[in-house]
């Protein structure tokens, strides 16, 4: 079959079975009790062992079986031999089986840059908000963010022992996103969703300006992108530039595979090339619908405060 031999397809197959292994390693360090934490820049910029070994494992995994592509991802680790198992080699048929979108048939496989968050919501995850915490692989194509793959390890851990624990969902631009029931907010209603760690007045001020009717304060921006595609907030908006962009690639990629918009808080798009400065420092404005409305009410001064 065609597909089974273009690159971006089999790239995405082999990222979903390291992002579920992935998850698994977040739920085994978890259960392990010795979380490893260390402080990289703050009380509220944490690594733990899970960080580490799953940043180790997805990369490791992926540069074996897609040596030329770029991988950058958040830890700076030491380069040291992968322990065999944290190595992933499957990939997922079902993937395998989807016919590439044309406009991606003829990318080769130096072309692609993958944008790795190992542990997105580590504060969260270190403070047992487990629902929260996503495991992130983007894959960007001449600058843009194309398909995406996000881990939630504890999917599903509020229904009891019995339950099924983690999902892992994806989506491809011009294809579409999948393991995930898509569904609006009711019209006319303005959730926004917005950081739990990172507030600021700036932060503030913004969503304030939104005349929200809720405010959801919540850890990971993979998580925030879930809320929208799953009709629990309206907008993610966060005023700061706090945001790095291996947060933002997978996000950005399932939500505009399933026609929402991720920008920033001017209304520009990110660009995900491997030279391109890490961080996101003119903010974060994500919706799954009406993005010019959350848009046209940025106040000034916030755009003067966040210069891209």
């Amino acid at each position: 079959m065609a597909s089974n031999t273009n690159v971006l397809m089999r790239l995405v197959a082999s990222a979903y079975s390291v992002a579920n292994k992935a998850g698994t390693i977040v739920r085994k360090v978890m259960a392990g009790g010795d979380l490893g934490i260390v402080e990289k820049c703050g009380a509220n910029d944490l690594q733990t062992k899970a960080d580490r070994l799953v940043q180790m494992s997805i990369c490791s995994s992926l540069a074996r079986k897609f040596p030329k592509v770029t991988i950058i991802a958040e830890e700076d680790l030491p380069s040291e031999e992968v322990n065999e198992e944290l190595l992933e080699d499957g990939q997922c048929e079902e993937i395998l089986k989807k016919a590439c979108p044309p406009q991606y048939n003829s990318v080769k496989e130096e072309e692609l840059v993958i944008w790795v968050d190992p542990l997105d919501g580590t504060k969260e995850y270190t403070e047992g908000l487990l629902d929260h915490v996503t495991v992130l692989i983007g894959i960007a194509y001449e600058g843009k963010a194309i398909a995406g793959v996000i881990n939630q390890p504890y999917y599903n851990y509020e229904a009891g022992a019995d339950a099924s624990l983690g999902r892992t969902i994806w989506g491809v631009l011009g294809m579409g996103a999948f393991g995930f029931q898509l569904k609006e907010v009711p019209a006319g209603k303005h959730i926004i969703t917005t950081t739990r760690s990172h507030s600021s007045k700036l932060v503030n001020d913004c969503v304030s300006a939104m005349n929200p009717d809720t405010v959801v304060r919540v850890g990971g921006a993979g998580n925030k992108i879930i809320q929208l595609v799953e009709g629990k907030a309206s907008a993610y908006v966060f005023a700061s530039p706090g945001c790095k962009k291996w947060d933002t690639c997978a996000p950005e990629a399932i939500l505009h595979a399933v026609g929402g918009k991720l920008t920033d808080i001017h209304g520009n798009f990110f660009n995900y090339n491997k030279e391109v400065k890490h961080m996101n420092s003119g903010g974060v404005l994500a919706t799954l619908r009406n993005h010019g409305y959350y848009a046209s009410r940025v106040p000034e001064a916030v755009k003067q405060a966040l210069v891209p």
